[in-house]
Order: C-alpha cells, then structure tokens, then sequence
C-alpha cells in the first residue's frame, strides 16, 4: 500500500466519522457498539446494586427511598450522563452511580440527616469540582502527576477490577467472623469451590481468556452473552437461587446477587418521584456548617481522585494518552464528570462518576465517544426493561473484569523499580487500591510517600508546587475523622 492510500485510509468518512475521530483511532463503528455494549453489561449491575444499597437502608428521620425508584433514576441518570460523555467527552468512558460513593452517602451521611439533605451535600460537591475544572485547576492537577505514578494507578486498578471480579462473582469470599481466624479470605464459601454459579464463572473466565488470546473480536461482550446463556439454563435445570435468602437463611452455594432466570414481567413503567428531592443547604442546618463541609471534603476528594484514577487507568488501556500521560482534552471529560455528580445528587441516585467497567469496552475495542453514546442508549433502554437486566449475573458479567485487570497490570513494565523514590509509592498505589477496596485510598499513599521520598532525598523542588498541596490535602483526607471530631468536639 502506498502512502498516499494510507493517508486516504486515515481519513474521516464523513462528518459523523470526524466528529467522534473513529478512523483517526483506528476504530470502527462496528467496534464502538460492541466495545459499548461490553461496557454496559459488565456495569449494568449497578441498576440492580445501587437499590440494595441506596433504597433499603432509612435515613435520620426514618425515611426509606424504595428499590424500584432508584432502580429508575440509577438508570435515568447513567443514560443521559453517559451520552453526554460520549457527546461533549468524546471518550468511550461510562458514567454511573459510584460504588464506594453511595455507601458513604447512606452510611455516613443519610445517618445524620435526611435523604433530601444528604443529596443537596453530593449536589454541593460536584458543583465545586465543577468550578475547580471550569478555573483549570482539576486539568493541572491531572497533569500534574509523573508518569510513573500514572502508570502506577493503572496497574493498581487492573488488580482492583480483577478483586471486584473475583469478588462479585463469589469466586474470592470474606472469611466471617466468627470463623475465627485472621485471614480475611477465602476460595469460594469454606475454601474451596462449590456450586453451579462457580462452574459459570470459571467457565466464562476460560472463554474469556480464550477468545482474547486467539484475537477474536467482540471477545469481552461474546463471553459474557455465551456466560449468560449457560448460566440460564443451570438455573433452569438445577433450580440453583441466591446467596441470600433471608437474614437467617443463606445459600453459600446461590448466585451472588441476581438469578438469572427470564422475568415475569419484561416492561415496567419507571417511577421518576424522585427526580429534584434535594435540599442544596439542608444538611447545615441539621449537623453544622463545620460538619457538612468536612462530609462535602470527603465526598469531593474521593470522587475527584476516583475519577482521576478510572481516566489514566482506561485511556492508558486504550493507547489515548499521550507522550507525558496526558489525556488530549481531559477537561472536556472532566467537567461531564464531575456534573454527573451534581446530576446524581438532583436525582436522588447519588453521585456518578466515571466507571472503571470503561475499561471492558475498551478491551472489546472501544476508542471513541460513540461507544458512550451505545452504552448511554442501553441504559434508557434498561429504563424501560429493567426486569431484563437480572438476566445477566455477576458470575456471567465478573470475568469480564478480570481479564480487563490482566490487561491493565500489563503496564507495570513500564514502571522503573531500581529507582526506590518512584517505585515506593508506587508499590503502595498499586497494592492499596485492591487491598482497601478503594481507588482514592491508593493514589493518596502514593502520592503522600511520592512527596516525602523526593523531600528526604533533597528534591523536594522535583516535585510540583501543586503536587505538594494534594499531598497535603490527602494527608486531611486520611486523618478526616479526628479532625472531626477535634473540629466539632
């Protein structure tokens, strides 16, 4: 081929082509669904997951939301953000209410006020990380962190994704307490595998990992519908149910959290009644202004940093950063971002946030934003038919993720390990995230350590003036509660 025809190739077919760069990152249209629909079904679980946690639990004063309202706005909000993302972001990144996030609110924020004001507290939050990308200063931080640790964060999500892979899918298991031993976990329910939705899971994991290996296209959504089908008819012929039965009953050897079986009903009206039950400043007045900024800090620094963290660790998959690690027009994704929180807040759903599940469309081939706008248009879809999406279970769904981890340790070549200043907070990055459960958790230590390393060595200068100030401000972050309660009394 010469290279007049290459550059022929390379070109935009038409303006739909060049708006959404697909030849440019030698994607395909056919690549952006498939990449967008891998995307939705390893994150659709939150539609099912986001009720359990958000609509169950009462706030303050006693209030109860209801499963089947969140449920609609978890969906409505994801679709709309999600294509914004695609749209105004023109990234293959997906939005949805964060998991980690919406614990905080209802266990550590709800508890002291109501639903109402709880919310108007998520919808502070995005509203100042919003300003801070509307001055510049959420881009300069991004740009901000070195490479290394960049590469660091990526590595440490791949093995994060990997755990919640593991996890969701009842693969890896907490030991109880009452067991009686200090080791947190365990293969499967007593240390060894049991039940039919492990041989799913272990079977979508080695299909998985074949048609990655053998290049098959589509490979990531193909295993997880292949997964889903058997799953099925294991339920249909073994008659398998949940884990959960009751707070008195279990079922060790159950699906982990929805059977897939075919519904009863296909179609249900959503029920928006929560859209707008937010009160912006209601949580001063019921626990203090002192107390409601320190839970609006806590909520902006994890959810920034959460975002930061999913951003690297994705475009990084997808070849779309550049020479120095930084993501061509971040302040686009940014500002989308950081208004899915305010969105979510408004909602009632909690704030959402970029999801590290991106990473599975990318993995399928996603590269463009129109992989966004599929996965966004699956999510109204989902609004629709939410019965449909307990079709696909964790087992179907988790080994999708831990392929995508593999995929994302892959990059800890790239990180120099001779060099113990970098390599350090390195190592805490990327073994913090999985073995806290926590994004934010990881790229806080590493660049706590990063900043004091480069200070004991005598360059402190080698480290950004901005850099400084995060690692101060994670430094609040990790020591919140008794600055709390020193500040409160």
């Amino acid at each position: 081929m010469t290279t007049q025809e290459t550059t022929q190739d390379s070109r935009p077919k038409n303006g739909f082509d060049r708006y959404f760069k697909i030849t440019e990152r030698g994607s395909s249209i056919k690549q952006e669904i498939r990449g967008g629909a891998a995307t939705f079904f390893t994150m659709a679980y939150i539609v099912v997951l986001n009720p359990l946690i958000i609509g169950t639990v009462p706030d303050a004063d006693g209030r109860i939301l209801g499963i089947p309202q969140v449920a609609a706005v978890t969906c409505l909000v994801a679709a709309v953000m999600t294509i914004m993302m695609g749209v105004v972001g023109k990234y293959p990144f997906a939005i949805a209410t964060g998991l980690g996030l919406n614990v905080f609110v209802t266990f550590s924020v709800a508890s002291q006020m109501s639903w109402a004001d709880a919310m108007g507290l998520v919808v502070l939050e995005g509203l100042v990380i919003a300003f801070l990308v509307l001055v510049g200063l959420r881009t300069l931080i991004f740009n901000a962190i070195p490479m290394q640790l960049k590469m660091a964060i990526s590595v440490g999500i791949g093995l994060f994704i990997a755990l919640i892979g593991l996890v969701d899918a009842g693969f890896v298991r907490r030991i109880p307490d009452a067991a009686g031993t200090t080791v947190p976990l365990q293969l499967g329910p007593s240390g060894q595998l049991q039940g039919w939705p492990t041989v799913v899971f272990v079977f979508g994991l080695l299909l998985t990992a074949v048609l990655v290996v053998r290049k098959t296209r589509g490979a990531i959504l193909l295993g997880i519908v292949v997964t889903t089908v058997l799953a099925i008819a294991a339920e249909a012929l073994f008659d398998i149910g949940p884990s959960f039965v009751s707070p008195e009953e279990s079922n060790p050897k159950g699906w982990s959290l929805n059977v897939p079986s075919l519904p009863d009903q296909v179609i249900d009206l959503p029920d928006l009644s929560l859209l707008g039950d937010f009160s912006l400043f209601g949580g001063f007045a019921r626990v203090g202004v002192v107390a409601a900024l320190l839970l609006v800090f806590t909520l902006m620094l994890a959810d920034f940093f959460d975002t930061m963290g999913t951003v690297v660790g994705v475009g990084k998959e997808a070849d779309l950063l550049d020479e120095e690690g930084r993501l061509p027009g971040a302040d686009r994704v940014l500002l989308v971002d950081s208004l899915a929180a305010v969105a979510g807040g408004a909602a009632s759903a909690s704030s959402n946030t970029t999801y590290i599940e991106s990473a599975a469309g990318v993995g399928d081939g996603a590269r463009t934003g129109l992989a966004s706008v599929v996965t966004g248009a699956l999510f109204l879809v989902a609004l629709a038919f939410t019965p449909l999406i307990t079709i696909v279970p964790f087992e179907a769904a988790s080994p999708a993720l831990v392929i995508v981890g593999f995929l994302l340790l892959t990059q800890i070549r790239n990180i120099d390990f001779d060099d113990y200043a970098i390599a350090i907070p390195a190592f805490l990055t990327i073994v913090l995230m999985p073995f806290t459960y926590s994004i934010t958790n990881g790229i806080g230590a590493g660049f706590v350590s990063y900043a004091i390393l480069k200070a004991t060595q005598g360059k402190a200068r080698e480290v950004s003036p901005l850099l400084w100030v995060i690692a101060v401000l994670f430094l609040v972050y990790f020591a919140i509660d008794p600055i709390e309660r020193a500040l409160v009394g």
